[in-house]
Formats: structure tokens, sequence, C-alpha cells
């Protein structure tokens, strides 16, 4: 019987992720972190308790919420200040949940950690003593794309029993196990429960609502902005522009204070460049693959070329709303496997300087 450590939050996913693993015998540990500063993260932990008291689980609270500031706010504050859009979710999952997850499995004894995450994680074929993190059955509530940052090294001792479920499949096991919840299905960025995230990168930094002028891409001015926090790459509405056409933002200039805008053919980019990127499968120079640049993006077909420092990712036709500092996360050309991920630094051709 092996000891799996699982994530609870107090939803219904994670729930059900621990109810099945205990029905197939496994000596199931429940973890709530508490993460985000709100009123409403203690709730939630007393919520996956009594979960698990009712599944007659161990469980056990852990409060990381110091760690998420240092590690999660901050830099996502930091990054719209730099003119990058940041996706938090993404980098929560490595840098916090599967960090910690690992650290208390050790201290536990466990032998796998498992989340309620929509994905799969599958031994490669041919005896070969390797896994691949593949996108889940229900592509309406695939989550690959958040997970595209875990360690290749990790992936065999990693277990998302909802892979190949759907969400009506999984909300029918927690009615009939009686583990419905009354926490409600996230949406939004946890610590910025409003979506108002520019209220927040104003209130944590004070000169972010430094005036600026809204340009074309031939530098004239057509307008004032209140703070390039405000602003992110495709965003068209808050422009306050009277134009011929649409105006989108296609570009930020914070040591400017200057936000570029253009029309949607501006938009257009036939490549990007990554940062170092995180490979969770070997691939050839100039691979083809499937280039999702933000988690509601279907994919656009690319070749991949993967260094230690960078990804040069080229698109087969041009993409739109590019933006620094969210994910570029590399599929296989089914849009299956997960062969890895780099956060944007730029997009390339289609787009002035």
């Amino acid at each position: 019987m092996s000891r799996i450590l699982v994530a609870m939050s107090g939803g219904v996913d994670s729930n059900v992720a621990a109810a099945l693993l205990r029905d197939g015998g496994h000596h199931v540990i429940g973890l709530c972190m508490i993460l985000a500063g709100d009123d409403g993260a203690p709730e939630y932990a007393e919520q996956a308790e009594n979960a698990a008291g009712r599944m007659g689980i161990e469980f056990i609270a852990l409060d990381a919420r110091e760690m998420f500031e240092t590690k999660i706010i901050g830099p996502f504050v930091k990054q719209y200040m730099e003119g990058r859009t940041p996706n938090p979710c993404v980098l929560c999952n490595r840098e916090i949940k599967f960090d910690l997850l690992f650290e208390q499995a050790g201290r536990l004894g466990a032998d796998a950690v498992a989340t309620g995450h929509y994905a799969r994680i599958e031994r490669m074929p041919g005896g070969v003593r390797e896994y691949a993190l593949y996108s889940a059955l229900d592509r309406d509530k695939d989550q690959s794309y958040f997970l595209a940052f875990l360690k290749r090294e990790s992936l065999d001792r990693i277990l998302f029993p909802l892979g190949r479920m759907t969400k009506a499949q999984v909300r029918a096991e927690a009615e009939a196990r009686g583990l419905a919840s009354a926490r409600p299905e996230s949406q939004e960025i946890c610590f910025v429960p409003a979506g108002d995230y520019a209220a927040l990168v104003a209130q944590r930094l004070p000169q972010a609502a430094a005036p600026g002028d809204i340009v074309d891409l031939d530098g004239r001015v057509l307008g004032r902005h209140r703070g390039v926090h405000m602003f992110t790459v495709g965003q068209r509405k808050g422009l306050g522009i009277a134009a011929p056409e649409p105006l989108y933002v296609v570009r930020i200039r914070p040591a400017r204070s200057e936000v570029v805008v253009g029309t949607a053919r501006d938009l257009a980019a036939s490549a990007l460049v990554t940062g170092p990127p995180n490979m969770l499968a070997d691939t050839a120079p100039h691979a083809p693959a499937r280039v999702k640049i933000r988690y509601r993006h279907h994919g656009a077909h690319a070749s991949i070329n993967p260094t230690s420092t960078r990804c040069e990712v080229r698109f087969a036709k041009p993409v739109h709303a590019v933006a620094p500092g969210q994910a570029a996360v590399f599929y296989d050309t089914e849009g299956e496997r997960v062969l890895g991920a780099g956060w944007i630094d730029e997009a390339r051709e289609g787009m002035k300087n």
C-alpha cells in the first residue's frame, strides 16, 4: 500500500481525487496549504479538514502565506511594473504547491503526491522508465498549461486522478460520496478575487500610478494614461482614444512610461523568444510543436528550438497578442503531450520597435 500526500483545497476536485486514491487502497494524507492572504483562506482549510474527516483520512494544514507573498505576490506586482503580464498560477504550481508537497511528502514518508488538477501523467511505452505530462481528456477543463513548469525528474511521483474524468463525472462522484463542496470554483487569481489587479499593484507600489503618454508606432502622442500597470499587450478597452479603426496595446515601455498602440495587424508576430525553457521531453532542433501563448489559446503550429538559455518559437502563421511575461507552453503537434515551456521575453516580426 502506497502512502500518498494529496493537496486538498476544500473544493470538489481535490476531495474526489483524495477519495479515489483512498478507494484504490492507498494510505492517503490530506494537506491543505493556506496560501492567499484573503479572509476566506482559513475557512477553506476548515472545509478541507471536514472532507478529510468524512473520508477517514489523515489531515494537516500548512500556513504558507508568508512564502506565497515573497515568491508569488511580490514578483507579480514587480512584473506589471516592468511592462510584463505575469501568470502567477503557473509559477505557484512549481515554486509553492509542488515544492511544498514534495517537502512534506519526504517528512511524512509518502511515496507520491497528488492533486485535483485536470491533466495526465503517463509512463512512456516500450519499457522506458520515463514519464510524460499530457493534457486532460476533458479539454474544457484541461490544466496542463499551468503544470508545464513541473520538474521532469518529479513526474514519476505525481498523480492526477481526475485526468481521465470530465467535470460532470467528478461532480457526480462528489454527490454520491457526500463530498460536494460549498467552496466556489476558482475563476480568478486567488489573491485578486475581484479581478482588479491594477488596484493591487497601485496599493503595493503607489509609484505605479505615474502618468505617461499613449503613443502610436511612429511615436506620435495620442493620449495620456494613469500608469503602465493598467495595460497588457492585446488590450483594447480603456484606451480612451478615438481612431478610424480599433486600437490595441502592442507594446509597453515602462522606462519611458509609454504605452504603444496599433491596429490588429500590428499585434501579429511570426516568432517569439522565451527565457531558459523547462523541457519535459527531448526534442530535435527546430522540432514541430503546437504552442499555446496563454491559457485559453487553442495553440498554434510552430517549430521550437530550445537551448539551455532560451527557446525560439517560429509560428507557421502569425499569432496575435504575444505578451511578455506569459508562459509559452509547447505541446506535440496533436496538442496532447507537453514538451516543455518558457516565459515569453519578446515577440518578433510583425511589430515595430
